[in-house]
């Protein structure tokens, strides 16, 4: 790789940081080709995905954001799993996916200029999905008027009510 490349793909890297809702960085030693075709089939069905990347590159595009804590991390061999549409899909695929295949090592995440530690990981990988989230949110804010309408419509109802137990009890007399 030349300079102009590696400019080229340092570039891409810090665009990618800044767009990306999260990123996981990941150790993907000892999974066969078929294993991290899977891993990607599942982010991309997610609308997310997965690139490996040079340690190096990827140091020089956090100091260019000046984010700094990512180093410690950025060893051995590294894939990048992020998403632009949703922070909690790559936690949760690769949480997953490192369930059953002990080889992934997750080893940090990179979320609104924040540096994730594996504890932050998990408990994004716990948080609901997007629109679970929104759906509860919605309903939240729909209670009140629920409520408010119940109350309103409980007042002629009861008249209503009141109303035909007289007329019945003058139907009786």
């Amino acid at each position: 790789m030349n300079r102009t490349e590696k400019a080229n793909e340092v570039s891409q890297l810090k665009q990618r940081f800044e767009k990306s809702k999260s990123m996981i960085f990941a150790d993907y030693r000892g999974l066969s080709v078929a294993e991290i075709t899977e891993l990607r089939q599942k982010l991309s069905a997610q609308q997310s995905t997965m690139k490996v990347v040079k340690n190096r590159l990827a140091k020089l595009a956090f100091k260019d954001l000046n984010v700094e804590g990512m180093d410690d991390y950025l060893k051995g061999p590294t894939a990048i799993a992020s998403s632009d549409a949703d922070a909690v899909v790559p936690a949760k695929i690769l949480v997953d996916f490192a369930k059953d295949h002990e080889k992934l090592q997750l080893r940090a995440g990179y979320m609104d200029g924040i540096v994730l530690d594996l504890k932050a990981i998990m408990a994004l990988a716990k948080l609901p999905s997007r629109e679970v989230l929104l759906a509860k949110m919605l309903g939240s804010l729909n209670a009140p008027a629920s409520n408010l309408v119940n109350v309103l419509a409980a007042v002629p109802r009861s008249l209503v009510t009141v109303l035909a137990a007289v007329r019945d009890s003058k139907e009786n007399a």
